[in-house]
């Protein structure tokens, strides 16, 4: 009984916070990518931000590969955007792929949080 607990347990902590199949994307952190605190968007001001991105009319940027936290966006092909200092500071930069927002550390490319 305890082993089947463990394993009930072990599939809830892996599973990933939403999907939305749909659109191939996952959105929420990858486990084990740390981020502070004051580096992504805070969650009160996320609404604002989406709205900032729709008004700056930031082009959606079109990619084969699934949209997940952790993955690497391809080297060419995609503009990168500063996030504005009144969101909060942060070394992220953003930019919309497949119609999702998304947070990116810029040398790597590597995809930190998806907003949508």
């Amino acid at each position: 009984m305890r082993i089947l607990a463990l394993a009930a347990l072990a599939a809830t902590i892996g599973a990933p916070v939403a999907a939305n199949a749909q659109a191939d994307i996952t959105v929420g952190r990858a486990p084990g990518v740390v981020v502070e605190r004051s580096a992504g968007i805070a969650v009160d001001q996320r609404s604002a931000f989406r709205d900032y991105v729709v008004e700056q009319r930031v082009p959606t940027f079109t990619v084969p590969d699934r949209i997940v936290v952790g993955g690497v966006l391809p080297e060419a092909g995609i503009t990168y955007y500063d996030v504005p200092q009144r969101f909060g500071p942060t070394t992220y930069r953003y930019t919309v792929v497949n119609g999702a927002t998304l947070l990116v550390e810029p040398r790597s490319r590597r995809i930190v949080e998806v907003l949508d």
